[in-house]
């Protein structure tokens, strides 16, 4: 079978002939994931191994097995493939695909990459996380020790010129795409309408009126699930599939496989790239993406719902045109893709990187950004690493690895979990530590209760491929915790187990000693945790009547994140674990709960009083330091912000994404900065509402300068002016972009759809009623002055009989006033 990457594979390997590295640019569908590798085997330079890097463990699978069915093997022979849960390979396999952090363990391991002649990163535009190291990695690898490993960057867009430049000027070479013609259908979404039911709806009208199979783009598992149940039943010969990254194997071959009739996928961002679904002639796209997010204020990573990127939607819609003609049905407007974001930020510009800095440390490079990198690595996110690394005990002061911390970076996991595994090996629990470690990796395992032991127990008795493959997981942790020097870390070690009977809950507090809790009402709804942090319990779960709990996993704000998953714990348990970590003596420390400081005498772990009184005459420096490392934890919502001034964070946001010279407000620049600001906002105050707004408002001021304001103003009015000369405010941070509500008299006469960042991005229109009260939403005027105005204002005339419905709102003039006192 003839591909379009076949076209330029001669320029490729003639490329690698006289080089070491190569960028490659094709679309999807043009076959680079299947195709590049096996062509490279023959080259007089591949004497080894090739590793083909895929950023998903479904997709790293699909591409071995179509890469083996073509070659007339089975996976595992001369083509393999490697990831966390399952492997197939064998002393024959030339081709290893596998997921990015399989081959960050690898290099790691081994710097060299003996046996390696070639390492490709499929996918690169996608910027991963893991994507983005392993290549600085593999790049500082090929300079000081490997000359002769050839690199080739893979990307599906033309981003090639950034990636050639990082890898020393190598060659870009671009491939034609295979796609067939795509008709898109831009059919909206009510503002009020759920989802899962806009969705349903669509993808029946979407069956109904065109051939082929479906595949349908939703956010997450969830959406999915209630998609799923408002489609059923499906006519007869249609069969409905989920494909996400937490089913079993075989449902997921399924979901992709050939199908003898039609077929209904519902899909995460998981089916954008890599993974061609046969028979797919229909995508119908929801415009929505869930995507990690790391909330520094909060020190958690978790799952935002946001507007999906244009290239994104690009790559989706490319996904009805892979084997023939397709059709795609999008939820939102068309002149809505304008105010999508252009691409996905990168993952490094958001994410935790304690795993990152170790593994960097671990390779002899003290400060991560010393690497070669397309976007480096945040001051404030590495700053904030070593701070947690250095609790851990896995670097020194000096940046570099301890003992312990190379112990860390040896498992595959992150450092909070590899810590507890190699604590938990030293209370002789390495399995329950393993157990723990997989059940907090891979979602959906024992159901999903926020008990982690209840879980953990179901766990252990489900059967099936996936539940198997995690116990198996498991094991093969527990045997590299292993080890007979035991744990290594700079504090002291715990003694003896003191929690219960094969608990998690001493387990969960070695991974985050700072999300222990205590129970602060009699309802168990709120908790205090040691690091300072309030979290919300729902008051029907069991665990609200425990005193203690070991937290794992929160989402929401920094002020009162929700548990998502916990164990039990005892007091003394707490005490025996964190002995050295308790203090005796005065302290001053932050409640979340009023916004202001509680001082006290006594013993304290962190935030928590065990046992003592109040202090009526705190230090007032402590105080300052306490109400800032409050908004350090709790974040810069805490902070008594005006309207106008979080209206002005919100628009300068959104013009700094078409100016970057203009000053960054949002909340980890604010956060990076918060001592050179906020002591002298909060010297004298109690708490954090005594805190003149306009003080606030002037740093805001003092920070952007003149020239940032005016080019705020610019690209992100405040208020948009109709021509009746009302104002109205515009909403930047609304779901669908900036949205700005007006009466839809008052734009009677208007020609043109009115536009912010310098007319780049269309505003969404809410038009109301003479009553407020919602009539049409529109990003094209002037196509519902022409389309269904005439519907609406026969039936609006009927109900508000005494305004203007002319039957051309184009040559109408603007008004806000009856007929009546419009005649006056």
């Amino acid at each position: 079978m003839t591909l379009p990457i076949h076209a330029v594979l001669p320029e490729l390997l003639a490329a690698l002939r006289g080089g070491s590295n190569a960028v490659l640019v094709a679309p999807p569908g043009a076959g680079k994931t299947t195709a590049v590798a096996p062509a490279l085997l023959a080259e007089p330079w591949c004497g080894g191994e090739i590793l083909l890097l895929s950023p998903r463990r479904l997709a790293a699978r699909a591409a071995a097995e179509r890469m083996a069915e073509l070659a007339g093997e089975k996976p595992g022979g001369t083509i393999g493939y490697a990831t966390r849960l399952d492997s197939k390979r064998s002393a024959s396999t030339r081709i290893t695909v596998l997921t990015e952090g399989i081959f960050r363990n690898r290099i790691q391991a081994d710097p060299e990459l003996a046996g390696v002649s070639a390492v490709l990163f499929d996918e690169v535009h996608e910027r991963g996380l893991d994507s983005d190291f392993g290549l600085a990695l593999a790049l500082d690898a090929q300079v000081a020790l490997r000359p002769d490993l050839r690199l080739i960057a893979m990307s599906a867009t033309l981003d090639g010129a950034r990636f050639a430049a990082l890898m020393g000027g190598s060659p870009v070479i671009e491939s034609a795409g295979r796609s067939h013609p795509i008709t898109l259908h831009h059919i909206g979404r009510r503002a009020e309408a759920r989802i899962e039911d806009a969705m349903a709806a669509a993808i029946r009208r979407a069956l109904g009126e065109t051939e082929g199979s479906l595949l349908a783009f939703l956010p997450g598992v969830a959406e999915i699930e209630r998609t799923a149940e408002r489609l059923e039943p499906l006519p007869p010969g249609i069969a409905l599939h989920r494909l996400h990254g937490s089913l079993d194997p075989a449902a997921q071959r399924a979901a992709i496989a050939p199908s003898a009739g039609r077929k209904v996928v519902l899909a995460t961002s998981i089916a954008e790239t890599s993974l061609t679904i046969d028979g797919v002639r229909i995508v119908v796209d929801s415009g929505l993406a869930r995507r990690p997010r790391y909330d520094r204020a909060a020190g958690v990573t978790r799952l935002v719902t946001e507007r999906a990127s244009q290239a994104a939607v690009t790559q989706r819609a490319g996904r009805a045109g892979r084997q023939g003609p397709g059709i795609v049905y999008r939820l939102w407007e068309e002149a809505a893709t304008a105010g999508l974001p252009r691409f996905d930020s990168p993952e490094i510009l958001e994410a935790d990187l304690s795993a990152l800095t170790l593994d960097a440390a671990i390779w002899g490079v003290a400060d991560p950004r010393d690497l070669a990198w397309i976007d480096p690595p945040p001051d404030a996110a590495v700053s904030e690493a070593r701070r947690r690394l250095t609790a851990l005990g896995a670097i020194g002061e000096d940046g570099r690895p301890t003992p312990h911390g190379r112990r860390i970076a040896a498992l595959p996991l992150p450092p909070r979990l590899a810590h507890m595994l190699i604590e938990a090996e030293t209370l002789g629990r390495a399995r329950e530590g393993a157990e723990v470690a997989v059940l907090l990796s891979e979602r959906g395992l024992g159901g999903s209760d926020v008990d982690l032991d209840l879980r953990l127990r179901r766990w252990r008795s489900e059967r099936g491929r996936r539940a198997e493959a995690a116990r198996g997981l498991a094991r093969r942790w527990a045997a590299l915790a292993s080890s007979p020097q035991g744990s290594l870390r700079s504090s002291p070690t715990p003694g003896p187990s003191l929690g219960r009977e094969g608990g998690a809950g001493e387990l969960v507090a070695l991974a985050f000693p700072d999300r222990v809790a205590k129970r602060r009402g009699g309802d168990g709804a709120d908790w205090l945790s040691a690091g300072g942090r309030g979290f919300r319990l729902d008051p029907l779960s069991p665990l609200a009547r425990e005193t203690w709990l070991a937290v794992a996993e929160v989402s929401g704000t920094a002020a009162g994140a929700r548990i998502l998953s916990a164990a039990a714990i005892d007091e003394a348990t707490v005490e025996a674990l964190f002995a050295d970590r308790i203090a005796t003596g005065a302290s001053v420390t932050f409640d979340p709960a009023t916004g202001g400081v509680t001082a006290a005498r006594g013993r304290r772990l962190g935030a928590i009083l065990l046992l003592g009184g109040q202090d009526s005459r705190p230090d007032p420096e402590a105080v300052t330091a306490a109400l800032v490392e409050g908004v350090r934890a709790h974040g810069l919502d805490r902070l008594p912000w005006s309207a106008n001034a979080r209206s002005l964070r919100t628009r300068g946001a959104f013009a700094r994404s078409y100016d970057p010279a203009i000053a960054d407000l949002s909340d980890a620049a604010l956060l990076a900065t918060l001592d050179e600001w906020l002591p002298l906002l909060a010297a004298g105050r109690r708490r954090l509402s005594e805190i003149d707004p306009g003080a606030l408002s002037g740093t805001l001021d003092a920070l952007i300068g003149w020239e940032g304001r005016k080019a705020i103003d610019r690209l992100a009015p405040e208020q948009f002016t109709t021509p009746a000369g009302s104002a109205h405010a515009i909403d930047y941070a609304a779901e669908g972009g900036p949205a700005v509500t007006v009466r839809v008299q008052a734009l009677f006469g208007l020609t043109d759809h009115p536009a912010v960042a310098g007319g780049r991005v269309p505003l969404l229109l809410l038009l109301t009623s003479p009553a407020g009260r919602p009539i049409q939403t529109t990003r094209d005027l002037p196509g519902f002055w022409a389309g269904s105005w005439t519907a609406v204002a026969k039936e609006m005339r009927g109900r508000y009989p005494k305004h203007p419905w002319p039957d051309d709102p184009a040559r109408a003039d603007p008004t806000l006033r009856t007929k009546k006192a419009s005649s006056r």
